[in-house]
Formats: C-alpha cells, structure tokens, sequence
C-alpha cells in the first residue's frame, strides 16, 4: 500500500466496431491529401513539360529567374536565348517558365 504506485488494473476492450474508424480517419486523411495536393502539382509538371518540349526558334520566353527574351537556339537540354542585340544567354530548357505572345518583348 504505498502512496507513490498506483494498483495496476485491467483495462476492458474497445467495442469492436472502434477499430475501423480508426483506420477509416488516417485513409481519409490520404485521400484528401491526395485530390487537394498531390493532383494539381502533377497536372502542373504535366503542363511544364509539354510546355519545354513545345519550344521553338523565335519564341519569346519568360525564365523562371525573370529574364525575358527570344529563343536563338535549341539543344536537347539547353536553349539559347537573346535577351538584348547580340546578348545570347545560355541557360536550361526547363527553366523557362512560360512563352509569351509574338511581339511582347516589343512592348517591353
């Protein structure tokens, strides 16, 4: 009879029922997680990469770093881009970011 432990007593079983909504949570929790994040970014890597390989002579780009210009040149993983007269940047074919309308670089 001490003070500082306590009686050890048997503990009685859940209901069996408890067990599936307990693995019904965590598989909607997956789910979700699943349609709220994990879709959208593959539909945007889906749309990225059509993008990069839809790039040709003469478009005007955006790069990711914010640099504009006009594809000069194409390789298999990089581009060459003019960003002003005779200023050819060379740079990776995934990082630009998005194609512009003809004669937008104009306007700038």
């Amino acid at each position: 009879m001490s003070f500082f432990i306590s009686d050890a007593m048997a503990q009685t079983g859940g209901a069996p029922g408890d067990s599936l909504w307990g693995l019904l949570f965590p598989i909607g929790l997956i789910v979700i997680l699943y349609f709220l994040m994990i879709r959208p970014q593959i539909k945007r890597q889906k749309e990225h990469k059509a993008l990069v390989d839809g790039l040709s002579k003469g478009d005007e780009v955006i790069t990711m770093g914010g640099i504009a210009g006009r594809v000069v040149d194409l390789g298999d993983s990089f581009a060459q881009v003019e960003v002003a007269d005779k200023v050819v940047v060379k740079l990776r074919r995934q990082a630009v970011e998005a194609v512009l309308p003809k004669g937008s670089l104009k306007e700038l």
